[in-house]
């Protein structure tokens, strides 16, 4: 007998598929939405979760695993989801969840998974990272990747730089995004405000201009994207889009400071 903890927001599924399960010896526990669900992984011991995908909202079920995983980490995480297309993605972050099932599944099937998961040894999932601890570890490459698409941009590509000149402030950049991610979200340090002052009259004395400087801001993100997207194995998916809108939030606040710096510089050569 496993002790399940089944989430989903639909009440037809909640009357119908707990009642087959404990018919089959099964000790089941409902819940209809996220604070219900996460407040009985607080409370109770559970081998089992079976959630659906999107409960009011799409991707909340990977709210609930990621709860499970922090407090019971013994537990066999099983996702509920109505789209076929979505299993690459699900297979891509089986680090997370220990199997899905594509609805409308057959009961038999369901049964068998439950039974089969229930006997297997359960080792725990290796920690989860969020996406700064992603950015520091993978600086060097992140650099080099973007030094890459800079070199082989159209536009970017035309101004001779050495690698120093072309890097500039970035690793300082690196730093305050890992910085805003993991300590200060919304407001930048006065140095990394001072450092993009320093990269936007710079990079007017290169002679770049204003789009030169958004498209290479661009590419990092996308460089960083990238990287999240190849490590999604490793990255703690509960915390991915709010990283993720942190640090494009970090980019272009130090972007406007660098732009404004440019600016002016540009307005006092005339």
């Amino acid at each position: 007998m496993a002790r399940i903890l089944f989430v989903d927001d639909e009440a037809g599924i909640r009357e119908t598929l707990p009642p087959i399960l404990r018919l089959h010896g099964h000790n089941v526990t409902a819940a209809e939405d996220v604070k219900t669900a996460l407040q009985l992984v607080n409370a109770q011991q559970f081998d089992i979760l079976l959630t659906d995908l999107n409960i009011g909202q799409p991707g909340d079920g990977f709210t609930v695993v990621s709860a499970m995983r922090r407090v019971q980490p013994q537990v066999v995480n099983i996702i509920l989801t109505g789209f076929p297309a979505f299993e690459s993605a699900l297979q891509a972050i089986r680090s997370q969840v220990d199997d899905y099932v594509v609805k409308p599944a057959s009961v038999e099937s369901l049964l068998q998974l439950i039974e089969a998961k229930a006997k297997q040894p359960h080792e725990p999932p290796l920690p989860l990272k969020r996406v700064h601890e992603i950015i520091w570890e993978n600086k060097e490459q992140i650099i080099e990747e973007w030094f890459l698409a800079v070199n082989n941009d159209q536009e970017l590509g035309r101004v001779s730089l050495d690698d120093e000149q072309r890097k500039n402030n970035l690793p300082e950049l690196l730093q305050e995004i890992v910085h805003r991610i993991s300590s200060t979200p919304g407001k930048s340090t006065d140095r990394a405000l001072r450092a993009a002052a320093v990269h936007g009259a710079v990079r007017r004395e290169q002679d770049y201009t204003i789009p030169m400087m958004i498209r290479e801001a661009k590419l990092l993100q996308e460089v960083i994207g990238k990287l999240v997207q190849h490590e999604l194995l490793s990255v703690n998916i509960s915390f991915v889009i709010q990283d993720l809108l942190e640090m494009a939030s970090t980019v272009e606040g130090l972007l406007e400071e660098a732009v404004r710096s440019f600016l002016i510089v540009s307005c006092e050569a005339a």
